[in-house]
């Protein structure tokens, strides 16, 4: 009964911010560089055997939700899954995190920024054992509004770090340090006002 009183104040309490909020979902190719400083050559390297970097594609999908608007700039949450290949390997990272971004400017562009946090799980080209790790990440984009519902997402870059599956991990002698993962990604947002 209580948590009832509670949900229902928490809709009256955010509900004029519901009303003014815009959500956006996505579809977009992504193209990753990971890298490490360490080469591992043991049957769990991610990168594979002695190798320090390697290129991975595929498909991130999610989706934003802006709650806070001021005349300057919206914020709110953003989530998105990142499922990618290369080399054999695989990596599959979920984050979420806070994001906030301008309102158009001139030529309606739309720059961005958000902070994410949450789970990369990867799979060695060498043994099919995986593991999930925290990643974390920074991002910059710039979105260009075509029009009403529909934003082409110009370029967004993506900083971060995650320890990928390694031979340290499993008993490895060699301990291998987080990975860096740079990440890029173009295409179209479909936004909701």
């Amino acid at each position: 009964m209580k948590l009832r009183f509670l949900l229902l104040a928490c809709a009256l309490a955010f509900g004029p911010l519901a009303a003014q909020a815009q959500a956006g979902i996505y579809f977009n190719p992504i193209v990753s560089r990971v890298s490490n400083s360490t080469p591992d050559s043991g049957p769990f390297a991610f990168l594979g055997q002695n190798g320090t970097s390697g290129i991975f594609g595929g498909v991130e999908f999610g989706g934003y939700y802006d709650f806070i608007h001021q005349p300057k700039f919206d914020a709110g949450i953003d989530f998105h899954d990142a499922i990618q290949h290369g080399n054999s390997a695989s990596l599959n990272s979920f984050v979420m995190g806070a994001r906030i971004a301008a309102h158009p400017m001139a030529f309606g562009l739309k720059p961005y920024a958000m902070v994410s946090a949450g789970g990369g799980r990867t799979s060695s080209p060498l043994n099919p054992v995986h593991a999930t790790k925290l990643e974390v990440v920074g991002t910059v984009g710039l979105d260009k509004r075509l029009n009403r519902h529909i934003d082409w997402r110009l370029v967004e870059i993506g900083y971060g770090s995650l320890t990928t599956v390694n031979s340290s991990l499993y008993g490895g002698s060699t301990p291998v340090p987080a990975a860096r993962l740079l990440n890029f990604v173009t295409g179209f947002v479909l936004h909701v006002p």
